[in-house]
C-alpha cells in the first residue's frame, strides 16, 4: 500500500507536469458590443469572437476568453502579461502600447441621435454644440478626444450610453457603422446624424506576448481573410463583407 508520503510526492509530480499545461497561453478579453462581441446564454459570441477563436485554434494557442467593461479589458491588455483585447481600434495613441493582429474589421464611424430628434449636426463643428456621450476607453471616445471634444459624458458600456441617448440625457453618440446597422436591425429608436472617418480594428496584445505568437495569429488571420471565411462570418450575422482596402 502506498504511504501517505509517497502519495503526496506522486501528486506533487503530477501537479508539476499538468500545471503548466493548464495555464492559458493568452487570455482574450472583450466587451459587450454587438454584433462583434457579446454574451448570449452564457456564451461569448460575435463576428470578432468567431475570428479570434478560429485563428487561435489554427495557431495551436491554448486560450481563454472573458467579457467585461471595456475600460477594464483595455487596461488588462496593456498592463497584464499574456492578455489581448479585442475588438480594438488601432489609433496612433494606442499603436506603441500593444502588439497588433489585424484587421478583424474595417469600418466607418457614425454619429447617431435619437429617432425623430430635431438636432441638426451634419458637421463636427455643429456637433460640438450638443451633449455627446461615449464609453470609457472606447474607440469613439478616443476619436472624439483626437478631434478636440472635451465635454464628453462617459459610461462603462454601450448599453448605458444608448439609454442616456434614448432618455435625452445626451444628444449624440459615436459608434461604428456596422454597430449602427445592427442597432437599427434590433429596433433601437436611433438615426444617423453624420458620418465620421473610418477605422481599422484588431486584436491588441500585451507587449509581453511573444513575437512568434503574434506572427502565428497574423498568418492565421490573413488566411481567414484571403480564403473568404472572414466574409462568410460577416454574412452569417447579416452584415456586408469586410472591406479589404489597404490590407497589410
Amino acid at each position: 500500500m502506498m504511504s501517505t508520503k509517497t502519495a503526496l510526492a506522486a501528486l506533487a509530480l503530477v501537479a508539476s507536469l499538468v500545471g503548466p499545461a493548464l495555464a492559458a497561453d493568452i487570455t482574450f478579453v472583450t466587451e459587450e458590443y454587438a454584433p462583434f462581441n457579446y454574451s448570449e446564454g452564457g456564451e461569448i459570441k460575435g463576428i470578432a469572437v468567431e475570428q479570434v477563436r478560429q485563428i487561435a485554434e489554427a495557431s495551436g494557442i491554448y486560450y481563454q476568453m472573458e467579457i467585461m467593461p471595456w475600460a477594464r479589458a483595455l487596461m488588462l491588455a496593456e498592463r497584464q502579461a499574456g492578455h489581448c483585447v479585442f475588438t480594438t481600434g488601432h489609433t496612433p495613441e494606442r499603436h506603441a502600447k500593444f502588439r497588433w493582429v489585424e484587421p478583424l474589421l474595417r469600418d466607418q464611424m457614425v454619429m447617431i441621435k435619437r429617432k425623430g430628434s430635431p438636432i441638426v449636426a451634419t458637421t463636427l463643428e455643429q456637433a460640438r454644440a450638443f451633449r455627446i456621450g461615449s464609453q470609457r476607453g472606447d474607440i469613439g471616445f478616443d476619436v472624439l478626444k483626437q478631434l478636440g471634444f472635451t465635454d464628453i459624458d462617459l459610461a462603462s458600456d454601450i448599453e448605458i450610453t444608448l439609454g442616456k441617448l434614448r432618455s435625452g440625457r445626451i444628444d449624440l453618440m459615436p459608434t461604428s457603422v456596422k454597430t449602427y446597422d445592427k442597432l437599427i436591425a434590433d429596433g433601437q429608436p436611433i438615426e444617423r446624424a453624420m458620418l465620421m472617418d473610418g477605422q481599422v480594428y484588431g486584436i491588441a496584445c500585451n507587449r509581453s506576448v511573444p513575437e512568434e505568437t503574434i506572427r502565428a495569429l497574423q498568418q492565421a488571420l490573413d488566411a481567414l481573410v484571403t480564403s473568404g471565411r472572414q466574409d462568410a462570418i460577416f454574412a452569417r450575422y447579416g452584415l456586408p463583407p469586410n472591406t479589404r482596402t489597404a490590407q497589410r
